[in-house]
């Protein structure tokens, strides 16, 4: 634990340290007015006058990309993000992260396994690497052969700009385009339907209250670790206490990138205790007075780091060590992704999603799009993913008496020895920055979002047979799942709920995988 400290307090400084300044202004060219407003606020929360700060995020490349159209700024902050960890300062996180890895290694040796993949995988759903392996060779070729079609679509607009060769950098602003043009849709626009308070309350709160009855109640009398964190006190539908809920969505240079889900006090019967869960997301604070505007991946983001709380929330077990969301690892994103589903729900979408001015609701025909623009882009996302989850997969394959010196290419041979290697789609975590491996207890994990969704889309076809979000439904998954934390496995939790084993065709479904997989 101490080198997975010292991991995320390197990742940290490095992160702040490649915060890139701008002098002019018209390098900004792409960016709304807001945008402009919070980049010029984040270099005078810096002590800098006159320059405009785009700060780093935890992951390859930046929100920013897709708007900025600059190609030499793009390349700029591509690449700054792209070398984080690896500049040989004091920030370098390579050393660390080998000792790490050699560590868990004999660890596993210790226990009779023969690599950390090995030993962490036994107590897992998946049981093994081969299973994992399995699912993953499954879904990569189609993930590739899409993100080639997707970049041959991107690389024909960038020719009308006179690029040449499709980068890594000019892949966000194209797709930005492209979408536009194939679908006429542009989310930057959306921002304005998507205010954080709306959002919150009349989104988040209002389909947990739709689907588990549940109510919140802002307490700013409770004094919190930060001023920026609120506390909600949360209640059944008959008036009885729930729990806490602390919402701490605004970035900060002293907090990690990222979102997560934290549970402060665990829920159980055998203590007497109510659960207290946090959610942390890195959303820039815009200038004192104005609306907090976000956009559809931030949305996304706090439905599903929201799915993590209600898991947390409606744990009702008897003893701490299985509350909430302390079920198998590749399991634990299953509540958060089926959060994400109510995103669009009409009854939901229609409730939350007004104009923060206007208040006029979002055009059914962006929606409409965006429902049928569902698949676009996925090749993209998907190959980074998977190439994030094979870098982990593979340094924790590894036993410990296997030496290896060079970092960057022991990543280039993971990616490219499954086909995955294609320099415009770089991983979503480059070794020297993935927290979630080695700081964030993902190691030989990182897979567990992708197979978590195997549960997660199948229940989305539960819901779609049995009437969409209603609270029936609400209870019946409350009941047989999300309240049950680890005190049953997940797979039989699963069958419980489902009446059935997962299958996988309706994630190839969702993104878009059925015809190439």
């Amino acid at each position: 634990s101490t080198l997975q400290t010292e991991f995320s307090k390197r990742v940290l400084s490095e992160t702040n340290d490649l915060a890139l300044f701008v002098d002019d202004l018209k390098e900004l060219d792409g960016l709304s007015e807001n945008q402009i407003k919070a980049c010029k606020a984040a270099a005078e929360a810096r002590g800098i006058k006159d320059k405009y700060m785009i700060g780093a995020v935890n992951f390859t490349g930046h929100p920013l990309l897709r708007s900025l159209k600059n190609r030499a700024l793009r390349k700029r902050i591509m690449e700054a993000s792209l070398s984080k960890g690896l500049r040989g300062n004091d920030f370098d996180t390579r050393e660390v992260l080998l000792k790490m890895v050699k560590l868990r290694g004999k660890r596993a040796e210790i226990f009779g396994k023969s690599s950390h993949a090995e030993y962490s995988l036994a107590e897992q759903t998946a049981g093994s690497p081969e299973q994992v392996h399995a699912m993953l060779r499954k879904i990569a070729p189609a993930a590739l052969a899409n993100a080639k079609a997707e970049g041959a679509d991107l690389e024909r607009l960038a020719k009308l700009d006179g690029i040449e060769k499709l980068e890594s950098w000019d892949w966000d602003f194209y797709t930005e385009k492209v979408r536009a043009e194939k679908y006429n849709l542009d989310t930057s626009l959306m921002k304005p339907y998507f205010e954080l308070e709306s959002v919150l309350f009349k989104g988040v709160f209002y389909a947990a209250g739709k689907l588990y009855g549940m109510s919140f109640k802002e307490r700013p009398d409770l004094v919190t670790y930060h001023p920026e964190a609120r506390a909600f006190e949360v209640f059944n539908e008959d008036g009885s206490k729930i729990g806490l809920y602390i919402a701490d969505f605004y970035t900060r240079d002293s907090k990690r990138g990222g979102a997560w889900m934290n549970s402060l006090v665990k829920q159980s019967h055998l203590l007497n205790q109510l659960p207290v869960v946090v959610n942390n997301l890195n959303i820039p604070k815009p200038p004192k007075g104005e609306a907090t505007l976000l956009t559809l991946d931030e949305t996304t983001t706090l439905f599903h780091e929201f799915g993590h709380a209600i898991h947390g929330l409606l744990s009702n077990v008897k003893y701490p060590r299985f509350s909430g969301t302390a079920v198998q690892r590749d399991f634990v994103e299953f509540p958060s992704q089926v959060n994400e589903m109510w995103i669009l729900d009409p009854q939901i979408v229609d409730n939350y999603a007004r104009h923060y001015q206007s208040g006029e609701r979002l055009p059914q025909s962006w929606i409409d799009k965006l429902e049928e623009s569902s698949t676009f882009n996925e090749g993209h996302a998907t190959t980074s993913y998977l190439a994030a989850a094979i870098l982990d997969l593979a340094w924790h394959s590894l036993s410990s008496n296997e030496d290896i010196s060079d970092v960057e290419r022991f990543e280039r041979m993971a990616i490219e020895n499954y086909g995955l290697a294609y320099d415009c789609v770089p991983t979503r975590y480059r070794s020297t920055y993935f927290s979630h491996i080695f700081a964030g207890g993902y190691s030989a994990g990182y897979y567990g979002y992708i197979w978590a969704e195997v549960f997660d889309a199948d229940t989305g076809e539960w819901f779609k047979e049995n009437g969409g979000l209603n609270r029936k439904n609400g209870d019946h998954l409350r009941s047989k799942l999300m309240s049950q934390g680890g005190s049953i496995d997940s797979l039989e939790m699963f069958r419980n709920f489902r009446g059935r084993d997962a299958v996988i065709e309706p994630l190839l479904k969702r993104r878009g995988l059925v015809s190439n997989a």
